[in-house]
């Protein structure tokens, strides 16, 4: 692949993975990205968007440590936490005050690492549809 396309292949695959519905989905989707050299992971949430940023960053950090998308090391932690509450705040004018339920993804390719959170966003049936990414650079 492209060096400079890197960075867009990661952000479009954790966008991507965010998108899917399913566990088979979402497993399907993490082979193909694989063979792309594409590592990721992704994990469904749900719950009250302010009082939760602070978890949500902890367990995707945790995830993709666990799962190799990134070494235990501090500057890579960073980036992933980084990354993952740029792209929680994004969202951040449509959640506010509200509940979340769906999906934050990691993808990496090389030095590129991309979050995306992808939450329905609502008051009962209300509900309002929301996307953030954030990419980063190790």
């Amino acid at each position: 692949m492209d060096p400079e396309m890197e960075s867009r292949a990661v952000a479009k695959s954790a966008i991507r993975l965010t998108l899917t519905d399913t566990r088979a989905e979402e497993s399907a989707m993490k082979e193909q990205l694989m063979q792309e050299g594409i590592r990721c992971v992704a994990m469904d949430f749900g719950g009250d968007y302010l009082s939760s940023i602070h978890k949500m960053m902890e367990k995707i950090v945790s995830l993709a440590k666990r799962d190799d998308v990134i070494a235990p090391v501090h500057r890579e932690e960073g980036a992933v936490a980084g990354a993952a509450r740029d792209a929680l705040y994004q969202v951040a004018s449509k959640a506010t005050g509200l509940s979340v339920g769906g999906k934050i993804a990691v993808a990496r390719l090389g030095e590129h690492v991309a979050v995306a959170a992808f939450f329905g966003v609502g008051l009962g049936h209300l509900n309002e549809v929301c996307i953030g990414m954030s990419h980063r650079s190790l």
